[in-house]
């Protein structure tokens, strides 16, 4: 061989050998894909739909709960479960936050890991089961079935510090709304179909006593108005009193686009529900949506696909966490 070659035999011999890893690494993580439990444990998404049956059936209210957990968790720079941890010495928990007042229902989440469990010991991620989860309580309340990859992995901490950085707020203007959900790569016509979520579930008074009190916000619609003073009776409204209104008394436990009708006639109880109504860059797909179902589901699964595929963990970083509100012992 002459020396040119033996150059060049070399050469492309070192250069295997540096690839190589990096080649058998990315192998180990295929990212997020369709059914990639197949192999590891090829019951898991049928025994997670069948306990969202079960729970549905008996507790209603689980499905909004569930579609909200994508929102809170993923938003929030990952979609890790890092909501469901528990508080800890060191770190506040997620669920413990003035954002997330309201949500509860985590102990129904648990069942449904333990069902995992049964059949499948240490497979199965916390986060992949929280997204799994809420596709299948969009399917209870009436609304699409989304296809969602899997192969996400458990964060091991909360990310309590980062909520308000992250997660947009109804309360804040339609522009830091988009602009929150823009950086995960969701659209306007997305953003606009995400909020169709308050067609279902409910809105506790402390989140609407500032359209109320002192004086009454001027857009909302008189015919509302009576309803929803007689709900929240009070300024200061005690936050453990079970005191709400339906965001949609029309369908109130379906997920359709009743909401698009309602925002349009200045029925919304939330500020930025007023605001797509009015808002330029919004308004022309609030009033697609309010035409057309069938758009409002198309963008809607988009827009919730995008949501769960919110940098996740996978291959191997993070864990498998074995009770999804603790992070495992290292």
């Amino acid at each position: 061989m002459g020396s040119l070659s033996l150059f060049f035999f070399v050469l492309f011999s070192f250069s295997a050998l540096v690839l190589k890893p990096a080649f058998a690494e990315n192998e180990e993580d295929p990212g997020l894909v369709m059914n990639f439990y197949k192999d590891s444990c090829p019951q898991a998404e049928d025994i997670i739909k069948e306990q969202v049956k079960l729970l549905y059936k008996r507790h209603k209210n689980t499905a909004f709960s569930w579609l909200r957990n994508i929102f809170h968790d993923c938003a929030v720079q990952s979609c890790d479960a890092s909501l469901l941890l528990d508080s800890t010495r060191r770190d506040l928990s997620e669920k413990e936050t003035d954002r997330s007042f309201g949500l509860r229902n985590f102990r129904y989440l648990d069942t449904i890991k333990e069902a995992v469990e049964r059949e499948c010991p240490g497979v199965v991620s916390c986060a992949d089961i929280l997204v799994l989860s809420g596709r299948d309580g969009i399917v209870s309340l009436g609304g699409p079935y989304v296809p969602l990859k899997t192969g996400r992995r458990d964060g091991r901490r909360s990310r309590a510090d980062m909520v308000e950085e992250y997660l947009p707020d109804h309360n804040e203007s339609i522009s830091a709304v988009l602009e929150k959900f823009g950086s995960m790569g969701i659209d306007t016509p997305g953003v606009v179909a995400l909020l169709g979520s308050h067609s279902v579930g409910r809105t506790h008074c402390v989140k609407l006593v500032h359209r109320l009190y002192p004086e009454v916000d001027p857009v909302i619609n008189p015919d509302h108005i009576e309803h929803m003073l007689h709900k929240c009776p009070d300024p200061i409204p005690d936050p453990k009193a079970v005191q709400y209104v339906r965001n949609d008394r029309g369908t109130p436990m379906k997920l359709d686009n009743n909401y698009y009708r309602n925002v349009l006639d200045n029925k919304g109880l939330l500020s930025v529900d007023h605001q797509i109504a009015y808002d330029k860059r919004t308004k022309p797909y609030v009033k697609k949506m309010a035409k057309n179902q069938d758009y409002f589901f198309k963008e809607f699964a988009r827009a919730i696909t995008l949501l769960t595929e919110n940098n996740p963990l996978t291959g191997t970083k993070g864990e498998i966490r074995k009770q999804c509100n603790v992070a495992n012992k290292h």
